[in-house]
Order: C-alpha cells, then structure tokens, then sequence
C-alpha cells in the first residue's frame, strides 16, 4: 500500500464528505477510492468512515486521524511544491566538485558571475584532488583537470592545459639554462607526488608528434600543485608547472618557459555531470555558462609563439 496516497485520498474524502467527490477531485474512480481507504482502515485496524449509498461520514477514529496527519500533509504538499518549483526556476542548490587550484582559480570568477545574475542560487564546493563519484556525492557539476573523467558521466573539454617546463629568473641568474630534455638530469628539479601511486609524477613532452615521459629525481616533491609552483617560484629548482597555475606567473615576467618546442597540450580541463533526465533547470543554465564562459577563455592557456617571445625576452634558450 502507497501510504502517502491513502492518506492523501483519506483526506480528500473527509474533506468532501463524498468518495464520488474525492475520486473527481484526484481524477481517478470511485471504486479507487473505496478501495485506497479500505485498505488504510485494515492497514490502521480501525474503521475510518461510515458509509451510506450516498454519501460518507467520518467516524471518532477517522477524525482523530483527520486532525492529526490534515497540517502534516499541508506540510509535505508545501514542500513537494517548493522542491517543484526551484526545478524550473532559477533558486536553490548546485554541488560542485573540482580540485582546489581550479576551483580557487578558473571556477570562483565563473560562480561569483553567476551568483550575481541568480543571487537564489546558493553552492556547494567540494574541492578535493580525486575524482568524486557524481552519483554517490550527489554531485551537480563536476570539473576535472587532466585527462577525461572514465565514468558513467557525460563530460567536455572547456579548454587544454599546458604542461610547461619553467624557473624562476632568480634560479636561471646563476644557471645556464637546458636547452634539451637530457640537460634536466643536471639541475635541481621540483616535481609533484601523484595521489593514487605516492610516487613523482612523470615530466611530459610533446616530440616528434608523440607523447614522451621522463622520469624525475625532485629535491622537492610536493603533493599540492600549488605549493609545487611556489617551490619553482622561490627559486628551488625547475619546475614542470601546469598552466592553470603558470600562466599568470609567466605573464608577469615572475617564471620563465623553458624547453617551450616540447610544451604538452595532451590534457584538459573538463566538466562532468551525471547523466540525467530531470536536470533542474539552475543546473542546466549553469553548465550553459560554465562553458559560454570557459570554452572560449584564454586566461589559463599561453599560445607556443607566446612562450617563445618570454624565453627569449628572458634570455633562455628555447
């Protein structure tokens, strides 16, 4: 027995005073609604009504029943209107999942436009360095920088992202700069700790129309790509720094790009969602503007011939 529903029809029959009334009012029958309060009154062990041919009166049980559940179900009907609503309009929730560079850098601009144009529209930032499941997080929209999300997800790629070798002016002062990838084997590198394996992270190259992994020895490990780049930054060493975090210190004068003709564009950044019919209509207009916003960007991506006039302007070979 549906519960909700035989007490739904309960109410609606005591309120009518009529099962014929109740049934034209929930667009069913007569006989459905004898049937949904019968077995109410077996399921409770009470008798809820008294019935004549022509009409139905509440017994002392039913009224009992009727005072007590008529301002729950006012509430649940509320409720379930509310929830309705805010899917075809633009208010309530959006669960978001990305690691935190991203999501401190690419994704709170896009939010804090967002928010302004639907101030109804609240978030939920998970920011976390894995993969979250979409499904068991109840996670709206996710994004994922690397390679493409392997799940049962739908997702697309807003963008690339670079993997650029770079120093600081400070390092490459007193320090020729390589001008192979073998050369790398004679300087002080920082590297970043993959968090599946423990282990550093292979540099990637773009040569020859092919990907090529060299294995590194880091005197500066690091298990943040944040952290990684400052270690770069203060001069520990070269680093091989991902564009969401490079490509603001590269403009700035404040890192420059080495090995640029063996620069990888192999990964991305993508967003995520799970596969769904009845997306609220908030979350549909955000994915829209997500990609409106960062399909087209530039911010996080630096042109070849771009890296090529800061290597040469800051004097390292390319």
């Amino acid at each position: 027995m549906d519960e909700l529903r035989a007490i739904s029809t309960f109410i609606r029959a005591a309120e009518l005073g009529s099962f014929n009334r109740a049934a034209h009012a929930q667009g069913s029958t007569p006989q459905a609604v004898s049937k949904a309060i019968r077995q109410l009154e077996e399921h409770l062990g009470v008798r809820l009504f008294h019935r004549t041919t022509r009409k139905s009166a509440l017994t002392d049980d039913g009224a009992r029943l009727l005072e007590s559940v008529r301002d729950s179900m006012e509430g649940v009907r509320a409720a379930m209107s509310r929830v309705r609503s805010a899917a075809y309009e633009d208010e309530g929730p959006i669960r978001i999942s990305a690691a935190g560079a991203v999501g401190r850098k690419v994704l709170m601009p896009v939010i804090a436009e967002f928010s302004a144009l639907y101030p109804a529209v609240t978030f939920d930032l998970l920011l976390e360095d894995r993969l979250t499941d979409a499904v068991t997080e109840r996670i709206d929209v996710g994004f994922k920088a690397g390679n493409a999300p392997v799940s049962q997800v739908v997702s697309r790629r807003l963008f690339p992202i670079q993997l650029v070798v770079c120093a600081s002016p400070g390092y490459l002062s007193t320090r020729n700069a390589p001008a192979r990838i073998d050369d790398l084997a004679e300087h002080r590198c920082v590297g970043y700790r993959q968090p599946g394996t423990g282990q550093p992270m292979p540099w990637e190259f773009h040569v020859g129309g092919e990907t090529v992994f060299k294995t590194m020895s880091p005197v500066v490990c690091c298990s943040d790509p944040e952290a990684e780049m400052q270690a770069v930054l203060a001069g520990v060493g070269i680093g091989q720094i991902d564009s969401v975090n490079a490509a603001a210190p590269l403009r700035a004068g404040q890192l420059v790009p080495l090995l640029v003709g063996s620069t990888s564009e192999r990964m991305g950044l993508y967003m995520y969602y799970a596969q769904r019919t009845n997306m609220p209509r908030r979350v549909r207009r955000f994915i829209d503007f997500s990609i409106d916003r960062l399909g087209v960007t530039g911010e996080f991506h630096v042109p070849v011939s771009a890296l090529r006039k800061m290597a040469k302007l800051n004097g390292s070979r390319r």
